[in-house]
């Protein structure tokens, strides 16, 4: 296979919601495509109209969550043009353009959130059902039709919205846990080699800092063989929460080994990178109590350099905390001012 065609399914594999979208826009095009030449042959230009708008703005939607990687506007435009566009369908063919608000019902609660999907679509049955009231006898043949269909209609939407609402639930509990760590909560490593990559991504297009501290908790070894593991996995527990406590919102803790975690600093330098450190081995030499005593944690730091790989980012903070540790533990190395890897490799050899 092509790699253009691979790259494309690879990330339609990666991001659920513009698969929907590109799937629902394709579906969408494929159906209303045919009934506006149709319409357009028969001169019934306003309803062929009303389709052409639906088929350009679901090809425009489609491109731009491609190119953008936002699906969130694209889906609420095409919910909107979808539903205005059936809702003219239907107030100018009557019954027969009734039959395409129940696939309406089904496209908004995929392409947008279900509570939007569901006030869409009460905003559309209202429409038509002022239309019908102000217009007799346009929309519906009779009172019983269209007290049936609105009957219909809310009951469909009803249901859509409860299967939606649970669909939606049970994705976001499956990524979360995909990505967290389930003892401790804290992002897994999977997560954390995804936020590495990003950072290096954003700091090589907008020049954004980044530094990451790895922390390890000293001795935590003799915590489970004299404790016991039930007692070792309060202790990380608790030095979680410890952390997440004392780090600014926009920090990332990750749990990527037993005892080992990494903090994701972004906005940061060397001396920010430094401080933070002392400030977390404080609050872990005060507040960290395991059942032999007070915890400590040995912290290994890094800043993030132009045109590194995250995998080296990450190889020198560990190297770091390796020296921290064999320091004697309970203190922190952060490494000298960041040289930029083109100087590094510029510069010449030791003879």
């Amino acid at each position: 296979m092509p790699k253009l065609p691979m790259l494309l399914l690879k990330r339609l594999r990666k991001n659920y919601q513009l698969s929907i979208i590109t799937l629902m826009g394709l579906f969408g095009v494929m159906a209303v495509t045919p009934y506006a030449v149709y319409r357009l042959v028969q001169g019934n230009y306003l309803v062929s109209f009303a389709d052409t708008t639906m088929v350009v703005s679901t090809i425009l939607a489609v491109l731009h969550a491609w190119r953008s990687g936002d699906t969130v506007k694209p889906g609420l435009w095409l919910a909107v043009i979808f539903s205005a566009g059936a809702t003219v369908i239907a107030i100018n063919l009557g019954v027969n353009g009734l039959f395409w608000i129940y696939p309406l019902i089904l496209f908004n609660f995929f392409m947008v959130s279900p509570g939007k999907a569901m006030i869409t679509m009460l905003l559309v049955l209202g429409t038509l059902l002022g239309y019908a009231l102000f217009v007799p006898g346009t929309v519906f043949e009779s009172s019983y039709q269209m007290i049936s269909f609105l009957v219909t209609g809310l009951i469909a939407s009803l249901f859509t919205y409860i299967f939606a609402y649970r669909t939606n639930t049970q994705r976001d509990q499956l990524q979360a846990m995909a990505i967290l760590d389930p003892l401790t909560g804290a992002r897994n490593r999977r997560a954390m080699n995804d936020e590495l990559r990003i950072a290096v991504s954003t700091h090589r297009r907008h020049g954004s800092s980044y530094g990451v501290l790895v922390m390890d908790l000293d001795h935590f070894k003799q915590i489970n063989d004299k404790f016991g593991h039930p007692a070792g996995d309060q202790v990380l527990t608790d030095f979680v929460e410890l952390i997440q406590q004392c780090s600014r919102q926009e920090n990332r803790l990750f749990r990527f080994g037993g005892e080992e975690f990494l903090l994701l600093v972004p906005n940061t330098d060397k001396a920010g990178l430094q401080a933070a450190a002392a400030h977390l081995q404080n609050q872990v030499r005060e507040h960290l109590r395991g059942p032999g005593g007070p915890v400590t944690m040995s912290v290994g730091g890094a800043i993030l350099r132009s045109g590194e790989p995250w995998e080296s980012w990450l190889q020198r903070a560990d190297q770091h905390l390796y020296e921290a540790k064999s320091a004697g533990r309970d203190c922190s190395i952060i490494e000298a001012d960041p040289t930029p890897v083109s100087a590094l490799a510029a510069a010449p050899s030791s003879p």
